[in-house]
């Protein structure tokens, strides 16, 4: 006997695109992502060189921004930018390939962040 399976609902629409499969309003009118909780932090931002499970590669880390996913991305995106170098943001960390922790740190100020070196 199968399982019966819920439906997963409309998932595009001509007329307004992607849909959520959560809220199933159009994504860019998603009201779930609008109801997450902005992740909690104290505002200084903690940058630090981490090579660990990197195959001897260095990266640069920071952590700590009281952002949403979507203002993190951003300041990710300034901040590889910054330093020319790739790198992403992962569960409210952003990482920056290479040892770029300084520039970081200026450039988290420039823009207006308290930001702090930690680590060693």
């Amino acid at each position: 006997m199968a399982k019966a399976t819920a439906p997963t609902g409309l998932v595009y629409s001509t007329e307004s695109g992607r849909m959520c499969p959560a809220c199933r309003h159009p994504v860019a009118a998603c009201v779930c992502k609008a109801a997450a909780p902005v992740p909690a932090g104290d505002g200084v931002a903690r940058v630090w060189r981490e090579t660990k499970g990197r195959g001897g590669k260095a990266v640069t880390l920071v952590k700590g921004l009281a952002l949403d996913a979507t203002g993190l991305a951003a300041l990710g995106k300034q901040l590889k930018t910054a330093c020319g170098s790739g790198g992403t943001v992962k569960d409210g960390v952003i990482e920056v390939q290479g040892d770029h922790a300084e520039r970081v740190v200026q450039e988290l100020t420039r823009l207006g962040h308290r930001a702090k070196r930690a680590g060693g």
